[in-house]
């Protein structure tokens, strides 16, 4: 089965009020072209779910400034300050969660799983107004499961069934975002021929993927540039 297709074709699985999985850490794995052509697209009212926002001018950053995002289900969104003044100012919802928390959410709503319980925010503004039980001593806080209408995925390489590789951090949520969401989208740098990938380096197998996007234009940004003080002539 040929499962590669376009940008257009898989903006059109997306609606106003969609909720939407994004790949990456930061600026790290992102679906880039994805993220583009959907600020382009219209589209409002969105839910993005994805460990954090980009930054002002770049990755989920794009739809914010576009005002396209409702709600932001998220553990970090520090870097960007212009999602920070929307919050502020009532315009954009954001449910925080632990990282892992976050994870586990996702990793369930692919396993079928519909909740779990956790020891992570117990006692803090996380459990509010969550079951929270005790199991051997010790509380847990009630997680439910996260899944999306549509998940924008980003791989290094796929073949034309929808295999998919990663490449080294790139791989951090896209993984388990293919399993979560009704309509899967791998956007990818290299479209190779079926049964040219090595079979033990395929991380999502093609059940999980309904279409493969070939990415035209990467910027691969980096998200904060951190330097270190000179500390002799010779540095």
């Amino acid at each position: 089965m040929n499962k590669v297709g376009t940008l257009e074709q898989a903006l059109a699985r997306v609606r106003d009020g969609s909720t939407i999985m994004m790949g990456g850490f930061g600026l790290c794995g992102i679906p880039e072209n994805l993220v583009r052509a959907l600020a382009q697209s219209g589209q409002k009212n969105l839910t993005i779910i994805s460990n954090n926002a980009g930054v002002d001018s770049a990755g989920i950053g794009l739809l914010i400034k576009s005002g396209q995002v409702r709600k932001m289900i998220s553990s970090y969104i520090g870097e960007n300050k212009m999602l920070e003044a929307r919050v502020i100012s009532g315009e954009i919802d954001v449910e925080l969660n632990p990282q892992g928390t976050l994870a586990e959410r996702i990793r369930c709503g692919g396993a079928g799983i519909a909740a779990f319980f956790t020891p992570t925010g117990v006692g803090t503004l996380v459990a509010e107004g969550k079951e929270v039980r005790e199991f051997d001593g010790r509380l847990y806080v009630m997680e439910r499961a996260l899944r999306a209408e549509v998940a924008f995925v980003k791989a290094y390489q796929a073949d034309h069934h929808g295999n998919l590789v990663y490449r080294k951090t790139t791989r951090n949520f896209n993984p388990v975002m293919a399993t979560a969401a009704d309509f899967v989208v791998a956007e990818v740098e290299e479209i190779v021929p079926a049964g040219s990938l090595a079979t033990e380096n395929i991380v999502t197998p093609s059940v999980f993927v309904d279409m493969v996007i070939k990415g035209e234009q990467y910027e691969k940004r980096i998200e904060k540039r951190v330097y270190r003080e000179k500390s002799g002539a010779g540095a």
